[in-house]
């Protein structure tokens, strides 16, 4: 009698665990590694013409907001004035500016232009004055098309425009990746992977026809669609979420593409202490419980699942030790942490970025998902960025 209880507790373990790794290998294989299959695809199809035709590039309208940020366009706005893309003007909004931010812009235009400024009125009694500094901004736009992106971001290179805009050919909507510039650091390590990470998600699920959010570093879509669909009226009470809110509001499979050339990312300096980071990370879950129930479901589904399993191993190996059960956990532990690192790795080697050692990927595994839901269940005051 005790023989067969034990018995059908070591299935109930066994097919609990061998569930839960199901679920976690085949997310990784299907939304994270999607990205480096698409990379794969795309770098056997034969080289565009960079050059292209011209008709074939209407114009587009670059938007950034800037709140103190004089020395980062001092460093960056170069950039964004010397791409190849033959149409274009950029727009930066000045949201209640007090260091030298609008004497820099106005430097800059007096000698290009292409560039213009715009301002959110002081005093504005809106909960995200960056909000509304986006939709002025809209609103002000000659063309089409808008490009957003934030003061302290770099592009790769002055094919970035080109790039992202090769995206509208079949869609409204087009997702880019920012990424961070590598440092020293702990912090900067950790920074580095949870972007990784993320954009290989949200990146992947939109080649999966499932687009959920996107990035204000790196996201373009239409102006006629971002007025048509309401803009951001539906979600004005919510501080953050100038970006992934109305990616999930009006993204779907049909009208959004990823672009993941190399030549299309945007770099930016990484948050240099912890608990900037942390101020950083926590406006950007604020916003999550704003989702769409069905994105919401998709994105508790892994951490959870992560969760049981990472519980449910140890239990086994305290429970049974170097029994057959105890080494087949172990053994499935092993093998999704080898799966788990050869996506990241081999992602991030076709995307170019710093690939991540087995211990760090544990390490961080673990810990980003303990700070987000801490975040979650402790939620605090935020400012108007």
């Amino acid at each position: 009698m005790i023989i067969t209880e034990l018995q059908i507790v070591d299935w109930v373990f066994l097919g609990a665990l061998g569930l839960l790794f199901i679920v976690q290998i085949y997310w990784y294989c299907r939304y994270i590694a999607a990205p480096a299959r698409q990379l794969r695809r795309e770098a056997k199809k034969a080289t565009p013409d960079a050059d292209g035709a011209q008709e074939d590039k209407p114009g587009v309208s670059v938007i950034l907001c800037a709140h103190n940020e004089g020395f980062n366009l001092s460093h960056y706005l170069q950039a964004l004035l010397s791409q190849d893309y033959p149409e274009y003007e950029v727009i930066v909004v000045d949201d209640g500016s007090e260091d030298d931010t609008r004497i820099v812009i106005e430097s800059y235009m007096a000698q290009d232009k292409r560039l213009h400024i715009t301002f959110v009125p002081y005093g504005a009694r809106v909960q995200s004055t960056k909000k509304l500094g986006i939709t002025l901004a809209a609103k002000a736009a000659q063309y089409d098309y808008l490009l957003l992106t934030d003061a302290d971001c770099c592009p790769e290179s002055p094919h970035w425009i080109s790039e992202m805009m090769a995206g509208f050919a079949q869609a409204d909507i087009v997702l880019g990746f920012g990424a961070y510039f590598e440092e020293k650091g702990h912090v900067n390590r950790l920074v580095r992977y949870d972007t990784l990470f993320n954009g290989l998600h949200y990146l992947g699920a939109a080649l999966c026809g499932h687009p959920y959010m996107g990035v204000g570093r790196n996201l373009a879509y239409r102006k006629s669609l971002f007025f048509e669909s309401g803009g951001f009226t539906h979600f004005m009470n919510n501080r953050a979420g100038d970006d992934d809110l109305f990616v999930n509001h009006v993204a779907t499979g049909k009208n959004t593409a990823v672009v993941l050339n190399r030549d299309s990312y945007t770099w930016s300096p990484a948050k240099t202490s912890l608990q900037e980071w942390l101020v950083q990370k926590r406006r950007h879950l604020s916003v999550s419980p704003a989702y769409r129930t069905g994105t919401k479901i998709r994105l508790a589904a892994e951490p959870v699942t992560r969760g049981l399993f990472y519980v449910l191993v140890l239990a086994t190996v305290v429970l049974y030790r170097l029994s057959a059960v105890g080494l087949i956990a172990l053994g499935l532990f092993l093998l999704r942490w080898l799966v788990q690192t050869v996506v990241l790795n081999v992602s991030a080697r076709r995307m170019g970025l710093k690939r991540f050692c087995m211990a760090s990927v544990l390490w961080f595994d673990i810990v980003l998902p303990l700070i987000s839901l801490w975040m979650l269940i402790i939620p605090k005051r935020q400012n108007k960025w």
